[in-house]
């Protein structure tokens, strides 16, 4: 059995006492680290909005805490297969229902080990569409919640990464992808290293990375 994988190995397990960011938060942040208290909102065209530092930095170490606990427990974090059976490069875990790359299904349990998905408390270029029709017709919103390192996002009309618009995804930013530009193509070109705010890292003991969150409704 593989051990679980851990977002933060170096950090002790936060106790019942300690799941709230202290309050001197704040004073730690270096000075020209991105601020969350003064959300911007950019509307990069229809639908697509760009809500930046919208996390507050608190919210931020009690979300990395919370994926944390999730991730090590039963149905957590695990390395998905492509159709070849090579495993990504990504670990994922889906919360409510399962959702299985190589065939683009949901379900309640993960094909690959039969875990049960836990209940809610390298990707190019791609569509999300094996949502149910209705979720789609309806242009529902998919939320992107970024924390730790900061990505490069890609999105435009087609596969073609030369035609996309690129835009930068720092931690505690928001990015929501619905009505007309609910089906547009995007992905990750890459994660920049060490740019995860000195504070996150301070309190949680985050790995170098990026977590991304996606909340979507079936």
């Amino acid at each position: 059995m593989s051990q679980p994988f851990d977002l933060c190995p170096d950090h002790p397990e936060p106790t019942k006492a300690k799941t709230t960011a202290p309050a001197s938060l704040k004073k730690k942040r270096k000075v020209g680290e991105s601020s969350t208290n003064t959300a911007s909102v950019q509307h990069l065209r229809p639908g697509l909005v760009l809500l930046k530092g919208f996390v507050k930095p608190e919210d931020q170490v009690e979300i990395v805490r919370t994926c944390r606990q999730l991730g090590i427990g039963p149905g957590g974090f695990y390395r998905p297969n492509f159709k070849n059976g090579a495993k990504m490069k990504l670990w994922m875990m889906c919360l409510g229902k399962n959702w299985d790359p190589t065939t683009g299904f949901y379900g309640p349990t993960r094909p690959c080990d039969g875990a049960q998905v836990p209940a809610i408390p390298e990707l190019g270029l791609h569509q999300d569409k094996d949502e149910s029709g209705r979720s789609i017709n309806q242009g529902l919103p998919i939320i992107s919640i970024s924390l730790g390192d900061t990505a490069e996002f890609l999105f435009g009309d087609t596969r073609d990464k030369d035609r996309a618009t690129k835009i930068n995804l720092e931690s505690g930013d928001v990015l929501i992808l619905g009505g007309r530009s609910r089906l547009l193509f995007h992905g990750i070109s890459h994660v920049k290293p060490n740019t995860a705010p000195t504070w996150l890292k301070e309190e949680t003991g985050l790995r170098p990375g990026r977590i991304n969150l996606t909340f979507r409704q079936y």
